[in-house]
């Protein structure tokens, strides 16, 4: 029993040399080549030349029978890694980038609700005017100015002259066109105005004469709302008439309104 574990002992001390060889004092060609009498540390580099200095030192050293592995330290990154941390703060806004382009045009809304009802509007007003009235009774002149009254209706749009007084009010500002036409008298003179509220236009006028004639004027004024045109026979300073026959139209007088005034 103590012969077989004698044995056993002896083997595994001879193992390595079985595994490695028995070492010679032949320098193998695959190893590094050094002096006979020197040695390497395991961690002294392969080909370092080393000073004349470091001589005495490397006669001390031993050959190995066999390289040493090099040895390189590696750490795992991952196990070092620690947990996430929390969320840090907001930081400062940043200044405002420039404008982009526009962009294309959205997809139609839908309808909205019925609004409230607005505010009344202005009354409607006509954008035409005009009228045509005449006179079949004579006229002549007395101690005052007179207004010549019409008794004859042809046209009166909406009512815009008045019968009662002669005169024309202007309810649709814009530009008007007027004509006035009388009968002469004869031997007597005759002496008219065509008048804008309180001022003389134009003036109709015939000398005397021993023929009676058809006289007439006309001109085209800009009208302001509310503004009144109408005909004057002159005072009887000057003695004038108008003549008619109770019977035909002798003196008309007209007016329309031509263009109205934009607003």
């Amino acid at each position: 029993m103590v012969t077989i574990q004698l044995r056993a002992h002896l083997a595994f001390l001879m193992l390595p040399l079985f595994v490695f060889g028995v070492p010679t004092d032949e320098p193998d060609p695959k190893e590094v080549t050094t002096t006979p009498s020197s040695c390497r540390r395991c961690c002294d580099p392969l080909n370092s030349h080393e000073s004349p200095e470091a001589a005495p030192d490397l006669a001390s050293r031993h050959s190995l029978p066999y390289p040493m592995p090099e040895v390189r330290p590696y750490i795992n990154i991952t196990i070092l890694k620690g947990e996430k941390g929390d969320r840090g703060e907001s930081g400062i806004p940043g200044k405002w980038g420039k404008e982009g382009p526009r962009g294309e045009r959205g997809p139609q809304g839908q309808k909205g609700s019925k609004g409230q009802m607005g505010a009344p509007g202005d009354p409607c007003k006509h954008q035409y005017a005009a009228f045509s009235v005449g006179r079949k009774k004579a006229l002549h002149s007395s101690e005052g100015y007179q207004a010549l009254i019409f008794d004859t209706v042809f046209v009166n749009l909406y009512g815009h002259f008045n019968m009662f007084n002669g005169k024309f009010y202007c309810y649709v500002a814009g530009l008007y066109f007027f004509s006035l036409n009388v009968h002469t008298w004869n031997f007597k003179e005759t002496y008219m105005h065509i008048m804008r509220n309180e001022s003389e236009e134009v003036i109709l006028y015939a000398q005397p004469s021993d023929r009676s004639i058809m006289q007439s004027q006309s001109l085209m004024l800009e009208l302001q709302e509310k503004d009144e045109v109408w005909v004057r026979l002159y005072k009887r300073e000057r003695e004038n008439a108008i003549y008619s026959d109770d019977i035909d139209v002798y003196i008309t007088f007209n007016g329309y309104l031509v263009k109205p005034s934009i607003d």
